[in-house]
């Protein structure tokens, strides 16, 4: 594994230190320390995803997304002093990993909270378009500055430039307005009238303002009287008790593990190494493989979210990239079995099946996967529970996505188990699975087909419909029916809101939970 790594590190950093120098300097401590350094974002980003759940609630979604915007512009600071000191590096990635996973779950939902419910996917998906093409921006930034720099600008600059987006979203916010559902859970029905009229371009009295606002009070009202105040508790007892709800975080949960276990961020990580193993030889022309891959992923993201999101929907989207993308995987593994590659070969014919296989694996994902998973975590939860779920979902999406980075397989004397271990998952699978790694891409083929009856049976139809109509797609409870009895027999206006006294509150909860 340690020869691996040195061939890999003389393939990304080309200078004559590392062409003479003596490979066992390069060995498992220095391939330790860009393990941890990797994965100390990942774990930054898991705590702050789920602590900018209370934080929405409280402060609203605006305000929090600037927060956590300009705690990434600290975190960026402090890894690109230029003091070459590792405590600031680490401290810098750790509060970097903060703000951007507060950001992650901010993000898609304070657009799917404002956002018009006919384009809502498109409007949504765009946080996965951004994902991509700052992935793909960030490997030609590197590229060229190794090219260009060979001090220490070369990893200056590039880490400085993680600042631009996060600068660019703080002074953005500060002319937003605040998500109307937020101002109609603090009874601000005034506030809320004001955004629906500004980000719809309405007047107060237009009947699809009216009926966003009465959908708003309605749910809200409905929720209030099922179970009470909205403490931290009692939140997490109406996700997980109620059969409606509990089914909702469930399928969040499920489908960011199932986004993780296609293999995307695996191939993301150590394309490089994928492509070298795969046959492209030399020193550039994997890097560049590399970055066609990036621009691939960007256009598909875009063809989805233009063509796809909010006219075929996210159901039919899930389940044919499931299939097309089992389909490509286990091809590059029939490849890598039959032709596995070797030092300085052409490539025969069938390898460029595999190649084109690779890029079509990366256009499945983000006209699918990719930029479904957020749109449909987003949407399907009833209000109060919104943030949470996105919480959840985002804090589930980084903590695979951790794994992934600071883990291996491997394999006992018997075969009966596979432990996690400090060091990177794929490089140990390439080796470990079968000659070139070609059992990698049939167990990541066989991740993908598995998710296909995951979507089937549990992911339902959710393009055009409004967030409030929601609870009715994922099944109204025996408490909501009667809840939805008492109002119709007693109207109310979502500018007088009501509810219950404690212990009919409680009362009510006791004999729906039984």
């Amino acid at each position: 594994m340690g020869k691996s790594f040195v061939k890999f590190l003389r393939l990304v950093v080309r200078n004559d230190a590392m062409r003479d120098d003596p490979p066992q300097i390069y060995g498992w401590r220095v391939f330790a320390l860009v393990c941890a350094f990797v994965s100390t974002l990942q774990v930054g980003c898991f705590v702050a995803s789920l602590v900018a759940s209370p934080c929405a609630d409280k402060f609203g979604r605006r305000w929090s997304l600037i927060v956590s915007a300009s705690i990434t512009c600290v975190g960026v600071a402090l890894q690109a002093i230029p003091t070459r000191s590792l405590p600031f590096m680490y401290t810098g990635r750790l509060v970097a990993g903060f703000g951007v996973g507060a950001a992650s779950m901010l993000t898609p939902l304070y657009v799917s909270e404002c956002a018009p419910r006919a384009i809502r996917g498109a409007l949504t998906g765009f946080y996965q378009l951004f994902i991509v093409n700052g992935g793909m921006l960030s490997f030609w930034v590197n590229f060229a500055s190794g090219y260009h720099w060979q001090d220490r600008y070369a990893y200056i600059i590039p880490l400085s430039l993680q600042a631009v987006p996060a600068i660019l979203m703080v002074t953005g916010m500060l002319w937003c307005p605040e998500s109307p559902r937020w101002t109609a859970r603090q009874n601000d029905w005034e506030r809320t009238s004001d955004i629906l009229c500004t980000i719809t371009s309405l007047p107060p009295d237009h009947d699809y303002v009216e009926n966003e606002l009465h959908e708003m009070a309605e749910q809200l009202e409905i929720e209030r009287r099922l179970v009470g105040d909205a403490t931290a508790w009692t939140l997490m007892k109406e996700m997980w008790f109620i059969p409606g709800n509990r089914k909702r975080a469930l399928i969040s949960i499920g489908l960011m593990i199932c986004q993780q276990m296609t293999g995307t961020n695996a191939i993301n990580y150590y394309a490089p190494q994928i492509f070298q193993a795969m046959g492209i030889g030399g020193t550039d022309n994997p890097l560049f493989a590399t970055g066609v891959y990036g621009i691939v992923k960007v256009v598909a993201c875009l063809a989805f979210l233009i063509f796809a999101a909010d006219s075929l929907g996210r159901r039919k989207s899930l389940l044919w990239t499931s299939i097309a993308q089992a389909i490509c995987m286990f091809i590059i593994g029939v490849y890598v079995y039959k032709n596995p590659p070797t030092e300085d070969a052409p490539i025969p014919p069938f390898g460029y099946v595999a190649l084109v296989c690779i890029f079509l694996f990366a256009a499945f994902f983000q006209f699918g996967w990719g930029p479904c998973c957020w749109i449909y975590v987003s949407e399907i939860p009833s209000a109060r529970l919104r943030a949470m779920n996105v919480a959840q979902a985002a804090a589930t999406q980084w903590l695979f996505n951790f794994v992934v980075a600071r883990s291996k397989f491997t394999h006992t004397s018997s075969l009966e188990t596979l432990a996690l271990r400090i060091c990177q998952a794929v490089p140990t699978m390439m080796r470990n699975m079968g000659y070139a790694g070609y059992g990698t891409y049939f167990l990541f083929g066989s991740f993908c087909a598995a998710m296909f009856f995951f979507a089937f049976f549990l992911v339902p139809e959710t393009k055009g419909m409004s967030l409030e109509k929601m609870d009715e797609l994922f099944g109204i409870t025996d408490m909501l029916r009667v809840l939805n009895d008492m109002e119709r027999r007693q109207p109310y206006d979502h500018r007088e809101t009501r509810e219950l006294d404690d212990a009919d509150v409680e009362k009510k909860w006791e004999r729906f939970s039984g």
